[in-house]
């Protein structure tokens, strides 16, 4: 088998202290390792030197989801604690109302407790929210009914937590209800159980800096799930499925895309999701233009990009679905060395790590 196809390909050596615990102590002040391909070289910087790096006219396409604290806490009626992480995400919600003001909708799930609820189960999430189990599938997913009045997710903005990687060894805390955001989320597009990290690090002066350098900016939808998170298990990656996600483009943000190809100007994926999306927009269409849909594209290497010409990226987890999305458009070779060369000189990994320009 080819190394490329192998899942052990994908693994390096991370020491504990490299996962970032808490966000740097401003979002620009994170670090930037550049990868230029056609130069073979890696340049180390600031964040905030991203406009120096793009040419006029880059076009930067990102992920404009919010993230919503999905993490909720409830217990069965024999009082066993249970924890529960909503993956649907909330705009999906198709619930029906009865007379009463009772809303019912269909979900998925990561159900955790000490003994599992069995399908017909209850548990109460909080004052305002109970589920009923439905079905139990593999690695702690689960499909339930969920139960509230009124708005749900102002239920679960005021009563949930924010869902924090199972590697931040802490709690969530009041600055990550603002900083595992990004300061472009939109309140319309809130459903996203993880944040799309490679956009934490941008502040309103570095869009504007990046604007004066002539780039331009464009915006998706990617709902940030189970899809993306998953770990991948199988030893031939090849024998991997993903999870679907549900992905909006715009039709300006295709028209923004397809004017860019056009004049030869790069496109810009601001993070992994940004890419999935336009790629699968560019998959299901065959073309770029305005879609809204389920994705389950699986870039790796082998797969040839038709939309996205840069990355910028924060550093992943071995063996993830992130990682071999990066060595797809890098080399995974070439991205491994990048890795090492980020670790050789302190950066920080994972969500509120450091970040990594591809271009």
């Amino acid at each position: 088998m080819h190394p490329d196809n192998e899942l052990k390909s994908y693994t390096y050596e991370l020491p504990e202290d490299r996962i970032a615990q808490t966000p740097a102590a401003r979002r620009q002040d994170s670090r930037l390792l550049h990868l230029d391909r056609a130069a073979g070289r890696t340049s180390l910087g600031m964040f905030a030197d991203l406009p120096a790096l793009l040419p006029p006219g880059a076009l930067l396409v990102a992920n404009n989801s919010k993230v919503v604290p999905a993490r909720l806490f409830g217990q069965k009626p024999t009082g066993g604690k249970v924890e529960f992480l909503l993956l649907t995400p909330l705009p999906l919600l198709d619930f029906i109302e009865d007379a009463s003001g009772l809303k019912t909708a269909e979900a998925w799930g990561l159900l955790r407790a000490s003994k599992a609820p069995k399908p017909g189960e209850a548990v109460q999430l909080g004052p305002r929210l109970s589920l009923r189990v439905l079905e139990r599938a593999e690695f702690g997913r689960c499909r339930v009914a969920l139960f509230w009045r009124g708005s749900i997710k102002e239920i679960v903005e005021s009563e949930g937590r924010m869902p924090l990687p199972p590697y931040i060894h802490r709690q969530a805390g009041d600055e990550d209800v603002s900083r595992y955001q990004t300061v472009y989320a939109r309140e319309d597009k809130a459903g996203s159980v993880a944040a799309p990290t490679a956009g934490l690090h941008f502040t309103p002066q570095v869009r504007e800096a990046l604007l004066a350098k002539g780039c331009r900016w464009a915006e998706v939808t990617l709902y940030v799930g189970y899809g993306t998170f998953s770990p991948v298990r199988a030893e031939d990656i090849r024998e991997h499925v993903m999870h679907e996600e549900y992905i909006e483009v715009p039709r300006e943000t295709a028209e923004a895309v397809r004017l860019a190809k056009a004049e030869g100007r790069p496109v810009v994926a601001v993070g992994t999701t940004s890419a999935r999306s336009l790629e699968g927009m560019h998959r299901a269409l065959g073309e770029i233009g305005p879609y809204k849909g389920m994705t389950d594209i699986f870039i790796k290497p082998g797969y040839e990009f038709q939309v996205v010409d840069k990355l910028l990226t924060n550093f992943h987890l071995p063996e993830s679905s992130l990682l071999i999305m990066v060595s797809a458009l890098a080399g995974r070779v070439t991205t491994l060395d990048a890795y090492s060369e980020a670790l050789r000189n302190g950066f920080r990994f994972f969500s509120y790590g450091d970040a990594m320009l591809i271009s």
